[in-house]
């Protein structure tokens, strides 16, 4: 059947149905959620590039890692402040960090706990002697403080310290009030030990995307370990950040030397496990909480390399930045988003321009294509050049149309990213029933009026189909597309109904164009006629 499709129409099959399955498998097969028993989620690995190998990594065949057991502790300081309240338990781990915030909570109302109840918390501390590091895991830390709570712009210091035998450890924290803290880990005697990042935040019902850890090292390279598929051990150095994350919210480390060795090794469950290996007078920093753009980079730069969009991060990371300026002029999500789609649809308006047009050309031509295909039809290799000269006479070019379509898909993906993965759209209205748009349409309207318009947009463009099943399959789309629309984020939903609305005004525009030069051909043709009477 294929082989009766135009060229242009082969490419729009192709680009219809790979952008099916990426957000079809996306929505219908998102990770695998994890549970207290089971942390582990389904997804692939990217693997160290090899210059990433040469420089800075060195990558092992293991055993898994030792299986960090969660063990039930009392909570020893309490760190309260207005977005968060952290605890730090009597091993000396952040055991807890509920955000405050109820744009937040999960659908069920219940209260965001960033630290993951299984696996390593972060400061945990390992060391590489098996008899002292049992001698620590029975030996609770004692506190400068029970409790401390914070300003709005303040910070607040507690120092741990552990008493064991021949060795006293002592940690010195300092907190900050939008969530980042500075650590100093001391110990009275040489010893090798590790910190831990801790696992990532396990926001079940948000698990929409990528979850696992990120290596941001060297040359601005970036690693990253899926939940799930992590095969052997990976060391770095020359590390600027290391984070656990999932699709809202990360525990991150960063701050250290750059001889730190930090290390991603496998658990039981094939996730990674994340550590650096500590030094006498250790220094480092770290923040857990939201991937709040603005907030990591007030807190420092390197930061916001923790927002990872994926494959499209060189396109999404910008568009995200431009959406940032229009909110802050703007000051809604939902009309900023508005404001992208224009700005969007300027800056491409030359080329689907020339598309729309392209198509115009290809549809007054058509019959007289089919005449060449039915004249060659024994001849493929002659009909082909005929119908080629035919599209370079007339100034049509087959793919015309579908090249805007190609630039197009990398800014939806990349749109697609960004509001899944963009924290600050949690809790953020748009108009009337739109109250989230982070989340789906709950009348589904938007979805309603993306299908409907782009069914419209369908009608009002040149077809030049000869066979009818590649008719019906085009005239389905528009319902496939709204099927899968049904589930997605608001935002993303918005931004497709108002491209779809532009698309119809300029094709709207483009149609008046031909009408008008064929009617004034029209007219000039029968002029012509009435001159040659008299």
């Amino acid at each position: 059947m294929l082989d009766k499709f135009t060229p242009n129409q082969r490419l729009l099959v192709a680009v219809a149905l790979s952008f099916l399955f990426f957000i079809g498998y996306t929505t219908i097969f998102p990770p695998k959620a994890p549970n207290s028993e089971e942390n582990a989620t389904q997804a692939a690995v990217v693997k160290p590039s090899a210059a990433q190998a040469h420089s800075s990594v060195t990558t092992e065949a293991s055993a898994p890692a030792q299986e960090i057991k969660t063990v039930s502790t009392d909570t020893l300081t309490t760190i309260s402040a207005k977005e968060f309240t952290l605890k730090i338990d009597t091993l000396g781990r952040i055991s807890s960090l509920i955000l405050s915030d109820k744009k937040h909570n999960g659908k069920d109302g219940q209260l965001s706990e960033l630290v993951s109840g299984a696996g390593a918390k972060p400061l945990y501390i390992r060391f590489a002697d098996e008899a002292l590091n049992a001698a620590a895991s029975k030996t609770a830390y004692a506190s400068s403080a029970s409790s401390i709570v914070l300003g709005e712009n303040g910070k607040g210091t507690v120092t741990l310290t552990q008493n064991l035998p021949e060795l006293t450890v002592t940690k010195t924290l300092t907190f900050y009030a939008d969530g980042h803290y500075d650590a100093k880990v001391n110990l009275s005697s040489e010893k090798r030990y590790y910190v831990y990042l801790g696992q990532h935040p396990q926001i079940v019902e948000k698990m929409m995307t990528v979850v696992g850890s990120m290596i941001y090292a060297g040359d601005n390279l970036t690693t990253i370990f899926k939940d799930g598929d992590v095969e052997g051990r990976s060391i770095f150095t020359d590390v600027h950040m290391a984070s656990a994350f999932d699709q809202y919210y990360a525990s991150i480390m960063y701050g250290f030397d750059k001889s730190t060795q930090v290390v991603v090794e496998r658990d039981t469950k094939d996730n990674p496990v994340t550590y650096l290996e500590g030094a006498n007078n250790f220094t480092f920093s770290g923040y857990i909480g939201p991937k709040e753009y603005k907030t990591l980079e007030s807190i420092n730069p390197i930061l916001v390399n923790a927002i990872e969009y994926g494959w499209f991060t060189f396109v999404a990371a910008p568009i995200f930045k431009i959406l940032m300026y229009l909110h802050g002029m703007i000051g809604n999500w939902g009309w900023s988003i508005v404001a992208l789609t224009v700005l969007i649809r300027i800056i491409l308006y030359p080329l689907t321009h020339k598309g729309m047009v392209s198509m115009q050309k290809i549809k007054e031509i058509a019959p007289r294509i089919k005449e060449v295909q039915e004249k060659y039809k024994g001849d493929p290799q002659r009909m082909n050049a005929a119908v080629m000269e035919m599209y370079k006479k007339h100034g049509a070019n087959p793919l015309g149309g579908c090249l805007p379509l190609l630039l197009q898909i990398p800014v939806f993906f990349a749109i697609y990213r960004v509001l899944l993965n963009a924290v600050e759209l949690q809790g953020a209205e748009w108009v009337m029933w739109v109250h989230d748009l982070s989340r789906m349409d709950p009348y589904y309207i938007l979805p309603i009026l993306m299908g409907a318009t782009m069914f419209y947009q369908q009608r009002i463009t040149p077809s030049n189909f000869t066979d009818p099943l590649q008719e019906k399959i085009f005239k389905y789309l528009p319902l496939i597309f709204t099927f899968f629309f049904f589930t997605f984020p608001a935002g993303l939903v918005l931004y497709w109904f108002v491209n779809n609305i532009f698309s119809i005004a300029q094709q709207y525009m483009v149609n008046k164009q031909f009408e008008a030069a064929r009617m004034a051909r029209h007219e000039a043709h029968l002029a012509e006629k009435h001159h040659e009477k008299d």
